[in-house]
């Protein structure tokens, strides 16, 4: 059995359509995937900045000075780095944090090379 002219021209058309569905597919997955990536760190670096500003505010609690070098330690243990560690005049600490992003991430478009989150701590 033959098959018109039109018919044969079109052959192989619903191939090529789904090897292109399935490139936008994997495509929008790893923007997912890189995109999930990114919260999680800026949640590592919160929870960084948290625990960083709270052992910087502990020798407050009787009278001492500020520790921003423990602050620091603590997070390098945490895969970032201390930007930022200013004592306030009412008792308090604000403590800012940067954790890098692997590169496999921060090499996409608009995604910055870091994360930063600040956090305050102090004696009530």
């Amino acid at each position: 059995m033959t098959r018109p002219a039109d018919v044969q021209e079109e052959r192989g058309g619903g191939s090529v359509l789904v090897l292109g569905l399935c490139a936008v597919l994997v495509v929008v997955l790893v923007a997912a995937l890189h995109g999930t990536s990114v919260v999680a760190d800026l949640h590592r670096a919160r929870g960084a900045a948290d625990r960083a500003a709270l052992a910087a505010a502990v020798p407050l609690t009787v009278g001492g000075p500020v520790d921003c070098a423990g602050a620091s330690a603590l997070v390098r243990h945490d895969g970032g780095v201390v930007t930022g560690c200013d004592p306030l005049a009412d008792g308090t600490v604000v403590v800012s944090v940067a954790v890098g992003l692997p590169p496999a991430v921060s090499r996409w478009p608009g995604v910055p090379e870091a994360v930063t989150a600040r956090a305050r701590a102090g004696v009530e």
